[in-house]
């Protein structure tokens, strides 16, 4: 058996039964993984949830503000990417305590650990398991492919990040405007691209309440409906563009390795 690679698990100090959840179902699979504290939104300080969210930058970059509980899920994310970066991990996986595993995560690091090209973020999970359309897709063996969605998918229930990745990441949200897996749809201003290796064995866990809500209060975030309707014209050419600059570099790598 492959030797797995480092698992970064976010969950609040409060979310114990999923912490118990989680332990159960990865300890199943003999997996080992390290707990990084969530950053609780609600509880956070004017300052402190300013540290890194912008809201005047969230007023160019975005159709609402983003409620605490986002905010503090965005610097949860960051602390489990500046863990890679400081214990110098060629890669590690990073996961959200709302997650179900349906197939052998073994079997995805041993996939992982033979890909020969230099990758930054593989998404292994999405939001919901919501579809997106495919533009490339690269079969890596009998099970596993390599994917490149016409738009990288939402959610941040689990991926894999590399070292490099975690370091441009970090680089380009240390001021950040919206939420974290919506940042990470921005290829073209963060610079990682974002492939998927499909089928995804693990899955959000719908049974589970919202941390999110949790730690955002009862304050209702209003929405500019004709702003997001601009944003997403605007966005859809330019992730059209960064699409098939990220499809060109793949290729090229996959062709290297032939």
């Amino acid at each position: 058996m492959n030797t797995q690679p480092p698992i970064f698990l976010i969950n609040l100090d409060q979310s114990t039964e999923r912490l118990e959840k989680s332990s159960i179902r990865l300890n199943e699979q003999t997996i080992n993984f390290n707990r990084v504290s969530g950053v609780y939104g609600k509880t956070l300080s004017g300052i402190e949830l300013i540290k890194n969210y912008q809201p005047l930058l969230n007023k160019k970059r975005f159709y609402r503000q983003l409620s605490k509980g986002e905010i503090g899920c965005y610097m949860s994310h960051r602390k489990a990417w500046q863990a890679i970066v400081d214990n110098k991990h060629p890669y590690a996986i990073v996961m959200e305590d709302d997650f179900r595993l349906v197939g052998n995560l073994h079997d995805v690091f041993a996939t992982i650990e033979s890909l020969k090209i230099d990758w930054r973020v593989l998404k292994l999970a999405a939001y919901e398991n919501r579809t997106r359309p495919i533009a490339f897709l690269h079969h890596l063996n009998d099970t596993f492919s390599l994917v490149v969605h016409k738009k990288a998918m939402t959610g941040c229930c689990a991926q894999a990040i590399s070292y490099e990745g975690a370091k441009a990441l970090l680089a380009a949200t240390e001021q950040f405007a919206r939420p974290v897996d919506t940042d990470l749809q921005h290829v073209w201003e963060t610079k990682v691209p974002v492939y998927s290796l499909m089928p995804y064995y693990i899955e959000q866990d719908l049974e589970f309440d919202s941390d999110i809500s949790a730690a955002s209060g009862a304050t209702k975030v209003k929405k500019n409906f004709w702003k997001r309707k601009w944003l997403q014209i605007k966005e859809k050419i330019l992730n059209t563009h960064a699409t098939i600059k990220i499809i060109e570099s793949l290729q090229d790598m996959l062709n290297k390795t032939k």
